[in-house]
């Protein structure tokens, strides 16, 4: 009776080990005070001339502090260079879970798939995150700068949804998108990244013909949910929300918004400007210091601090009146 009973054990014991772990959705919404990193708005330049400085890396700014636009007639005015917050990037380990809003909604038949970290032990076998992109035209709301700044009118909006995109979960479909891949989804154009890794290390700016880099995390083809390389949830869900912002940029949806060229109107950009975005990570707990480098320590924690919130700062430059 007794080995009986030890192998009911045994049985359920396996039966535990094996199922599966489900996914915490840890959401909150984002304080646009408390969460923002208003110190990233610096260096704001007036041509090359900084008003406020800030030791952080800035893209080149025109060297003239007047600009001319074209038009009848011709509008005249400084040439300003400022960092705005634009977007926010949901990179959630369930789907639904809209990190930086605070709630959660069940997709039922649209869900896609499950998002999921699948490192096994020592083994690293990469991770899977669902993710949200966000218009989020924070300075607009607020006020802190006037519009003489040409500062890009828009509203809040969910722009992208991976949950209902059957390309973000299947590699062989995104190479609609990105047939590209095919030459850079490879280890010998990752080694490449070893160049961008050390350009966007200790205070310095990405390489933009590395397009297909990603810092220091490798290589971002193919643009998917798809982490090939784990090395901790800040880092890997950072690599995802590069990879929704180039995906962005592939739609024509994000727009280069920096240069002597893009004063007076923004342009397109099929291919990631990488220079001209700053990240900052707002969930589950937001780092509002100035940092180049990643701060693992604290911000993954079992539960309630396996998804997370990044905001998307980018360069302006702008003709302003």
């Amino acid at each position: 009776m007794m080995g009986f009973m030890r192998k009911i054990a045994f049985t359920v014991a396996l039966g535990l080990m094996g199922s599966p772990a489900y996914a915490v959705c840890s959401s909150k919404f984002l304080n646009p005070v408390s969460d923002v990193c208003w110190d990233c708005v610096f260096p704001i330049t007036i041509g090359s001339i900084p008003i406020f400085t800030s030791s952080r890396p800035d893209t080149p700014n025109p060297a003239s502090p007047l600009c001319l636009c074209p038009g009848l007639p011709p509008r005249p005015g400084l040439s300003i260079g400022l960092w705005e917050p634009a977007r926010l990037v949901d990179v959630a380990n369930e789907p639904g879970c809209f990190v930086n809003l605070g709630f959660n909604i069940d997709f039922g038949l649209f869900n896609l798939g499950m998002a999921s970290d699948n490192n096994t032990g020592a083994q690293t076998s990469g991770s899977k995150y669902h993710v949200h992109y966000y218009n989020y035209p924070l300075i607009g709301w607020l006020g802190v700068l006037t519009d003489g700044l040409c500062l890009q009118s828009s509203q809040f909006d969910v722009a992208y949804i991976s949950e209902v995109d059957p390309l973000w979960n299947h590699p062989e479909l995104a190479m609609l998108i990105n047939p590209e891949a095919i030459l850079f989804a490879n280890p010998v154009a990752e080694a490449a990244c070893a160049a961008n890794c050390v350009a966007s290390s200790n205070g310095g700016l990405p390489i933009n013909k590395l397009f297909w880099c990603n810092g220091c995390s490798g290589g971002m083809y193919p643009l998917t949910g798809e982490v090939k390389s784990h090395y901790g949830g800040v880092q890997s869900s950072q690599t995802a929300a590069t990879k929704v912002l180039a995906r962005m940029h592939r739609y024509l949806l994000a727009r280069k918004t920096s240069g002597t060229s893009a004063q007076c109107q923004t342009q397109s950009a099929p291919i990631i400007p990488l220079d001209q975005y700053r990240w900052q990570i707002t969930r589950p707990i937001a780092a509002t210091g100035f940092s180049t480098q990643f701060i693992d320590a604290k911000r993954e924690f079992p539960l309630g601090g396996e998804s997370f919130g990044w905001a998307i700062w980018r360069k302006r430059n702008c003709c302003a009146l």
